[in-house]
């Protein structure tokens, strides 16, 4: 089967053909549907620095996967062919596309331990996005952000993941800002319920933002998320376009703010998100392209043109 594979930084995603996976002890084979793009894999095109998280080269990228089991290994008693899947990538059995073969492909073996049921009514490309975009969005929002009903929140970046996190503040009954240098997406960025939309964070300095949420993190976007947040607020850092920032160690400390890292999530996460993809109430913009396009869609991604999150369509 094909798959688009990665080899080294700089150098772009080289479609191969690589064996089908059997399943092992303990898991499973899915037959993937969907698969996201994320701008960790961009990162992963463009920055040294992320070669060490990699368990082999070359290595099938894509770690948000949805689809359906087609085979189960020994041990494996709660799943069964048949059954739709999301890959949930901050279990112990590893992150696809960085610990093992992973989405941008046609059939991916993974431990039962990192599955999660994609409710009937929930499309696989949601499914897919729920994985990272999803569960990143909610862990950062509601464990780190600690966001609750009547808290001013302050989101920067409204691309896949901060369009899902601006929707999970709002239904957590949050009074919501949203940073956003692309003009094109505020009108959307209202429709989800934020109260207001600028290119800065900064253009909210008197609101008096309780917590603010970076989803872009671009170095810069941090240091105005500390200038911005109220005396004592909390600043959780999840965006990763930039691997360093220069903050003012002088307003973290006198205003004393909190400044939290936010990776990933928990399975938990990821089904509280597919919970609410299946009451209707968060429905955040997908675009999707084909399996061929992935290194076309890898490059929007990089230029910024991508409005939502971004899925490959690998199957019906």
């Amino acid at each position: 089967m094909k798959a688009w594979q990665f080899t080294n930084t700089h150098e772009p995603l080289v479609l191969t053909e690589v064996d089908e996976p059997t399943a092992a002890p303990n898991g499973v084979v899915v037959d993937i549907k969907s698969a996201g793009l994320c701008h960790s894999d961009v990162g992963m095109l463009e920055d040294e620095g992320w070669l060490s998280t990699l368990a082999k080269r070359p290595i099938t990228l894509g770690h948000e996967v949805a689809g359906v089991v087609t085979e189960v290994g020994d041990g494996v008693t709660d799943w069964k062919v048949g059954d739709r899947v999301g890959f949930c990538p901050t279990t112990s059995a590893g992150a696809p596309g960085y610990a093992f073969d992973g989405g941008f492909s046609f059939k991916a073996a993974i431990d039962q331990e990192a599955l999660v049921r994609i409710p009937d009514n929930v499309s696989f490309s949601q499914g897919a996005a729920g994985t990272d975009a999803g569960m990143t969005s909610h862990h950062a929002v509601i464990a780190n952000g600690q966001v609750k009903a009547g808290d001013k929140v302050g989101i920067i970046g409204f691309g896949g993941l901060g369009s899902i996190g601006a929707r999970v503040a709002v239904l957590a009954g949050a009074e919501v800002y949203i940073a956003e240098v692309n003009e094109k997406v505020w009108d959307q960025a209202r429709e989800i319920g934020a109260k207001d939309v600028a290119k800065s964070i900064a253009d909210f300095k008197e609101i008096g933002l309780d917590v603010i949420v970076d989803f872009a993190g671009f170095g810069t976007t941090t240091a105005e998320a500390i200038e911005t947040v109220r005396r004592g607020g909390r600043v959780v850092q999840v965006g990763m376009g930039r691997l360093e920032s220069t903050i003012s160690t002088k307003t973290l400390i006198l205003s004393e703010v909190t400044l939290v890292g936010s990776q990933g999530g928990t399975k938990e996460d990821v089904q509280g998100v597919y919970d609410y993809f299946a009451t209707g109430k968060l429905n955040p913009t997908v675009t999707e392209i084909s399996f061929e396009e992935i290194p076309e869609g890898l490059e929007k991604l990089k230029k910024g043109e991508v409005v939502g999150r971004l899925v490959a369509k690998i199957a019906d």
